[in-house]
């Protein structure tokens, strides 16, 4: 894919000055279309920014979180003790009261013994963790709340969802501090729409059949996380979730802030805007229908697969595989850019691509710029940091 979908090039044209002084590689994050996919989610959402719980994985620089709370939204969703630490102090700072966060990731030893301190340093914000096993349940600190983690196919983590036994014990050796089920279909990753809404509505079925047998075990499940970027639509449109009584559903994509070529060639319905690009230049002309710039796998995710990006306004430009320090594009049609031209690259995969940066511009629809750390990228160690519970 060489173009992205939905995409004014003439809103992303960079002021002369930052273009020729910003050095490249770097993630600009335009911070106005940060703020309509905001919007925009929770629109389809109804208007009621009480049924997502992002997932702060893309994200990971509190100055975004903060127009995530401007905009009401009070649960969250993370997979490092890092970047529960930096929400966490965030919403201290905003002085954020009642606010939720649910570690989604099996947390083993240290890392659940951070979390409960963290958890009790910051206790103006409900936390909560994953489990699947009624023997770890003791282990987990009282004052840490419980999601049971189901598996619905994706054989990542979790109950696989017909255990409803092992469902059951986890949820009723909780006893109180039970909050409800974790259960991510990130598996389906189909880009026609219609298989992708009958795969995941049938995987729906199941859960909302899961939560009326719990309750009729006396298991109140409170909420029902589901979906993330490429089934939240598919989730939200799902009659039965929005009937369930006593129980709020909530979907949980991360990606849908920033997006990227992935989200935007397989949600296209969901109008977001690619809110986050790496500025590269164009280094080398090794052949004459090869141009080579210098954002390499160092800078810019190529996990997903090829291309590891898109040319925003240039369609004849195609993105090949990338080394650490390179990315050749293949120069289709025309006599292809000039050695020095700046470009502007969507990422295939933006998450991972906003962690591998230390720092990063915020660009404000007036122009105005703020260069910011990547607070909650990596993992902590535990060594230089508390984790007494």
């Amino acid at each position: 894919m060489n173009i992205v979908p939905g995409v004014d090039v003439d809103s992303y044209r960079l002021e002369p000055e930052l273009a020729q002084r910003i050095m490249t590689p770097a993630l600009i994050i335009f911070m106005d279309k940060v703020d309509r996919n905001i919007q925009q989610v929770i629109s389809h959402a109804g208007g009621d920014p009480n049924r997502w719980r992002p997932h702060l994985k893309t994200t990971k620089i509190p100055q975004v979180w903060e127009r995530l709370i401007e905009a009401g939204v009070r649960q969250f969703k993370c997979a490092t003790t890092r970047a529960a630490a930096v929400l966490l102090e965030t919403l201290d700072r905003l002085d954020i009261r009642g606010a939720d966060l649910l570690i989604a990731y099996p947390l083993i030893g240290p890392a659940l013994q951070r979390t409960a301190y963290l958890a009790r340093q910051h206790d103006r914000t409900a936390v909560s963790v994953l489990c699947e096993d009624p023997d770890a349940v003791d282990s987990i600190p009282d004052h840490l709340g419980i999601f049971v983690d189901v598996n619905p196919m994706m054989n990542r983590t979790g109950i696989e969802i017909a255990n409803r036994k092992q469902i059951i014990a986890v949820a009723q050796a909780a006893k109180s501090r039970f909050r409800g089920i974790h259960a991510y279909e990130g598996h389906i990753r189909d880009d026609e729409p219609d298989v992708r809404r009958t795969k995941a509505w049938e995987i729906y079925e199941r859960v909302v059949d899961l939560c009326a047998h719990l309750v009729e075990q006396g298991c109140h499940v409170d909420e029902l996380i589901t979906s993330g970027a490429k089934t939240f639509l598919d989730a939200l449109a799902y009659r039965p979730f929005a009937e369930l009584s006593n129980t709020i559903h909530r979907i949980s994509p991360g990606t849908v802030v920033f997006s990227d070529t992935a989200t935007q060639t397989a949600v296209t319905q969901a109008k977001l805007e690619p809110a986050a690009v790496v500025a590269s230049r164009v280094v080398s002309r090794p052949a004459r229908n090869i141009a080579t710039c210098d954002a390499g796998s160092k800078a810019i995710a190529a996990e997903a697969g090829d291309p590891s990006a898109a040319v925003i306004g240039r369609p004849e430009l195609m993105a090949l595989k990338p080394s650490e320090e390179h990315l050749p594009l293949s120069i289709e049609s025309g006599p292809g850019p000039a050695r020095g031209e700046l470009l502007l690259l969507v990422p295939r995969h933006v998450c991972p691509t906003v962690n591998l940066s230390q720092e990063v511009v915020l660009l404000s629809d007036d122009g105005s710029i703020q260069v910011v750390p990547v607070s909650a990228a990596g993992h902590e160690l535990g060594l230089g940091a508390s984790v007494g519970a």
